[in-house]
């Protein structure tokens, strides 16, 4: 594919990914309220659910995507719902500021699978692979090597973006030196996860 081509598709794509929205908001409460330890599962099944939307664009699977409307419909359900059970997690989690008392972290097999119905679950997501993108990018002359430079740009941009939110929230969370702090910071954290669930329930 030509530079400008991929140049437009990773500026169109660090606008709409970059920009706060469920899946950064879920991603920073996470970070605030366990710190890095055990985020990496998440943001891994993050990219990978957009490259799997980035393929059905480009290999012209809309019409399988919208077949199976209903399963990605459950995923972006399931995703609300341990969004929610992550944020009731985070509202009750002890106010310990010592390592060794902190929460231990979840399973990275479950922060992945949360990772990837919030990503795959997310209208937000489908619609900017299945509807924006082919605007910006003609799909019919995308071979089998433009989908890997496509999809090796996804990864880079979303990379930048998404450790770029992680670090500013491990940042936010060193100032937490007190158990006051680290109890405010884990009530924000879960509303903020509430939010994101609110936000990925709410869009059709």
């Amino acid at each position: 594919m030509s530079i400008s081509a991929i140049a437009i598709f990773a500026l169109a794509l660090f606008v709409a990914a970059g920009s706060p929205g469920p899946s950064i908001a879920a991603l920073v409460a996470r970070v605030i309220s366990r710190g890095m330890r055990d985020v990496f599962p998440f943001i891994l099944a993050m990219w990978i659910g957009e490259a799997i939307w980035l393929s059905l664009a480009v290999f012209g699977l809309a019409v399988v995507a919208q077949a199976f409307h209903q399963a990605f419909v459950l995923l972006k359900w399931a995703g609300v719902f341990y969004l929610l059970y992550l944020a009731w997690k985070m509202w009750n989690a002890p106010a310990a500021t010592d390592a060794e008392e902190l929460p231990k972290s979840d399973s990275a097999i479950k922060l992945f699978a949360a990772g990837m119905a919030v990503t795959l679950g997310n209208p937000k997501i489908m619609l900017f692979y299945l509807a924006l993108l082919p605007t910006i990018i003609d799909l019919n002359s995308v071979t089998i090597l433009g989908w890997a430079e496509l999809t090796l740009t996804m990864f880079a941009v979303l990379a930048v973006i998404d450790i770029g939110w992680a670090l500013v929230a491990a940042q936010a969370r060193k100032f937490m030196k007190s158990p006051k702090a680290v109890r405010s910071a884990n009530r924000i954290s879960a509303g903020l996860m509430v939010g994101a669930a609110a936000a990925i329930a709410a869009r059709s």
